[in-house]
Order: C-alpha cells, then sequence, then structure tokens
C-alpha cells in the first residue's frame, strides 16, 4: 500500500473553533477500551471525532480546545510514558511524541486533567461537548463546570449552557477533503480486492466462515488493521437476512452468496456488497432478480449529483425495484400506488444507502431544519445499495425465487459532475462476475 498523506488536524481544530463562540471551550475525549471477556479487551479504536481531529489513536485521551487562551488554544491530555505498562500494553507516545504527532499547543499528562479542567472552564460561557456517551466522563465534566461556578463570587463566570460538540464536528466529517478522500480510495480499494478474491476461491461445499477468511486475509495481507464493520457472508437463504454475521453455514451448490465486507485504513471505512452464485454460474431465477437489483442500483447512481436532493437516489432505485416486482407480477397495481402503500417493503426494507467516512455508517444530517431532504454536495460519500430479498416462507412469492436474497453495494463520492465510484473495480454485472469466476482460484 502506497503511503497516505497525512491530514491537517491544526487546520480542522482551527475551522471547529472558528464555529465555536469566542469564550467557549470543547471538551473531546476519546472512547474508552471495552471488555470483552475476564481480563480480554476489544482491540482499542479511537472516537471517530476525537481522531478526526487529532489522528491520536490511544486510550486516555482527551482534545480540550479554548480559543484565545494565552497559554495555548488547543491543549492534549495523554498518558505518559510507562516502560513497565508499556511492557504488557505495548509502546505509548508520551507527553513529547503526541505533542510532535498531533501539534497541538500543549500537552499534559491524563493524570492532570482533573487539576487542569475547572481552571480552563473558568470564565468560559459556552461550554461545547459530547454529552450523554460516557456517565462517568458527564459527571467529571459537570463536577469541574461546579469547581469553576463555586467562584462566581470572585467574578469568576463558568459555562452555563452545553452543547453537543458533534453538531459541528458533523458536519466538518460530512464533506472529505482530498487527503480523506485519498484514505477512502485505499480503504475501498483493499475491500475492492478482497471481493474479487472471494469470488475465485468460492467453491460449493465450502463454509461461509472458510470464505469469509478468504476475504478478510487479503484485507490484512494488503495493510488493513481491521474490518470496518463484521463481515457478512450470506450463501443461500442466509442472504435474506440483512445483518447476518454468523457465517456458519454450508456454501452449496445452485445458491448465491451475498457477501457484504470493508476494509478499514487510517480509520476510514469501505463498503461493498456483491452477490454471485456459489457454482460461478447464474441460474435463470436468479438472473431475473439479479438484473432487477442491479438496473435500481444503477438508477440509483446515476441520480447522485451535486444539487439533488439526497433522497433522490433511493426514490430512483425504488422506482426501477418496483416496476420489476411489476413485469415479474410479484407486485400488482400501478408504480405510484405501490410506492404510496410501501407494498415494496416486504421485499426491499431498507434505505438505497448511507454517508460513509469515519464510521461506516457515518455522521451528518439527510434533512435540512425544515425537514426537507438536503442537497448533495461535492466531498460527500455515500452508498448505493439496493436489494432484494425473498424469504423462503414466504407464500406470495413463486417458490423459483423463495430463498434469494440480492443487494449490490458501491461507495461513491459526489463530485461537481460525474459520481466517482470508489469500488467500480469489483465486478457487478453478471457476465463479469462468471467470467472472473471461471478464471478460478489463484
Amino acid at each position: 500500500m502506497t503511503q497516505l498523506p497525512t491530514p491537517d488536524y491544526v487546520s480542522r481544530r482551527r475551522q471547529l473553533m472558528q464555529k465555536m463562540h469566542d469564550a467557549s471551550v470543547a471538551i473531546i475525549p476519546t472512547a474508552l477500551p471495552k471488555q470483552r471477556n475476564s481480563d480480554v479487551q476489544y482491540p482499542f479504536r479511537g472516537d471517530s471525532d476525537f481522531l478526526y481531529l487529532t489522528g491520536f489513536n490511544e486510550p486516555e485521551a482527551v482534545l480540550v480546545l479554548v480559543p484565545g487562551h494565552p497559554d495555548g488554544e488547543q491543549i492534549l491530555f495523554c498518558r505518559p510514558r510507562d516502560p513497565a505498562r508499556e511492557t504488557w500494553d505495548g509502546r505509548r507516545a508520551g507527553l513529547e511524541g503526541a505533542l510532535s504527532q498531533c501539534q497541538v499547543d500543549q500537552c499534559y499528562s491524563i493524570h492532570d486533567l482533573n487539576e487542569q479542567m475547572p481552571g480552563l472552564l473558568e470564565n468560559r460561557e459556552l461550554l461545547f461537548y459530547p454529552m450523554g456517551q460516557s456517565s462517568d466522563f458527564d459527571a467529571r465534566v459537570m463536577h469541574w463546570r461546579n469547581l469553576a461556578k463555586s467562584k462566581t463570587r470572585q467574578g469568576i463566570r463558568y459555562p452555563q449552557e452545553v452543547v453537543d460538540v458533534g453538531s459541528l464536528i458533523h458536519e466538518m466529517r460530512l464533506l472529505k477533503d482530498a487527503t480523506e478522500l485519498e484514505c477512502m480510495r485505499a480503504a475501498v480499494g483493499i475491500s475492492g480486492a478482497g471481493h474479487r478474491h472471494a469470488m475465485r476461491q468460492c467453491q460449493p461445499g465450502m463454509m461461509e466462515y472458510a470464505l469469509c477468511s478468504e476475504v478478510e486475509h487479503v484485507f490484512r495481507r494488503l495493510g488493513s488493521p481491521s474490518v470496518a464493520y463484521p463481515s457478512i457472508v450470506g450463501g443461500g437463504e442466509n442472504g435474506c437476512i440483512l445483518h447476518y454475521t454468523e457465517n456458519n453455514s454450508e456454501l452449496r451448490d445452485g445458491d448465491l452468496v451475498l457477501i457484504d465486507a470493508g476494509a478499514e485504513i487510517a480509520g476510514y471505512a469501505g463498503d461493498i456488497t456483491r452477490t454471485f452464485p456459489v457454482n460461478g454460474q447464474f441460474s435463470p431465477a436468479q438472473r431475473e432478480i439479479y438484473e432487477i437489483v442491479l438496473a435500481g442500483q444503477e438508477a440509483g447512481i446515476a441520480a447522485v449529483r451535486a444539487g439533488r436532493p439526497v433522497s433522490d437516489y433511493h426514490d430512483e432505485a425504488v422506482k426501477v425495484l418496483v416496476d420489476g416486482l411489476r413485469d415479474l407480477k410479484i407486485l400488482t397495481g400501478s408504480r405510484d400506488a405501490l410506492i404510496d402503500q410501501g407494498a415494496y417493503k416486504a421485499f426491499y426494507m431498507h434505505g438505497t444507502g448511507h454517508w460513509l467516512g469515519l464510521d461506516v455508517h457515518d455522521v451528518g444530517q439527510y434533512r435540512r431544519a425544515d425537514k426537507s431532504s438536503r442537497p448533495l454536495e461535492p466531498g460527500m460519500v455515500l452508498t448505493v445499495e439496493p436489494g432484494l430479498y425473498f424469504a423462503p416462507a414466504n407464500p406470495s412469492v413463486p417458490e423459483r425465487w423463495r430463498g434469494i436474497g440480492i443487494r449490490i453495494e458501491d461507495d461513491v463520492v459526489v463530485t461537481a459532475g460525474e459520481p466517482e465510484i470508489l469500488s467500480q473495480s469489483v465486478p457487478k454485472k453478471i457476465a463479469d462476475i462468471e467470467a472472473l469466476m471461471a478464471a478460478g482460484p489463484l
């Protein structure tokens, strides 16, 4: 993997402070370590807002922004070096390393947080903080605020209002800059390599978890430290379960397999879904449904244009899916009536996509204050992922289609013109999938 550019975290923090009140302060902690079982923790992954502003992926860290503070506006609290703990838990950046890495004005030990924070809240009128993410940290913040409040008789002001700092950060994160897009191209590129590899390795009789391991092996081999979310490998009727993650069934000759998997690079997620035949050849019944979903996805991607409401690409995909269901006589009636009634939701029960970035379901509002759908802007990244799912026991569907679940998902960048399809390297036309699978295992 080529070396990725380093984001300008200093500029991001300055941009955030420009959105804050002059006499305000922001407290942005990273995520807490999560216990898996006994004395074992899940691999640590920092809070996405914190990573966006610092790039610092160690636990026990807090970013504080204090516009206009004479001793420095950008302050980081983190763990100091500790050779004894590092022998057990791994290397730490320490104060000097964090200062150099994050380019903040000041760096203090996390052990000094309780001592320093009340003073940083003094004479600040507004507190920006993600209230509700950690009850323990919320209590600490309120304690610091109350300590500042206790000095009001001395003429000291304190923040009387708490505002969700995420409301500012998330709008920044929604529009990706050039550095972020490079990271996302890398994440999606590695994700695509995993999907292509899986198509070539797939054979009847494999277990879902074995095919999953083939995908994730490529992710790790190409430099991804982690999947962006638990991989879905659903053969046959398991493809009708939207968030299927058991991955423990045998892949049978004649069935389809749906793989929804993405790699993470520099915190950014890839998110690709492909559905293909276990034996390398689509049956006539599978082709009929697949072509409808593919046409719906193409209609959705065609609607990803700057200036159009974000809801348009879902609406355009739904029209094509409903027309296809009518052609197959699965639904009867006018297209508009079926859409108004939501009749298609028995077979297509999710939206056509979501924002993508540091979170696989990334932050950012889909609607404006007046509840209207917000227009797309260059720099937004989203998924386009229509599907059709026919439950195996659904009596309203002819038997030949029962148990078929198909989803096709690509990652798309909104530009000033044609959208950029980040995942275009992964085949999705029937002829292209069959040709790749016919090439056989690597």
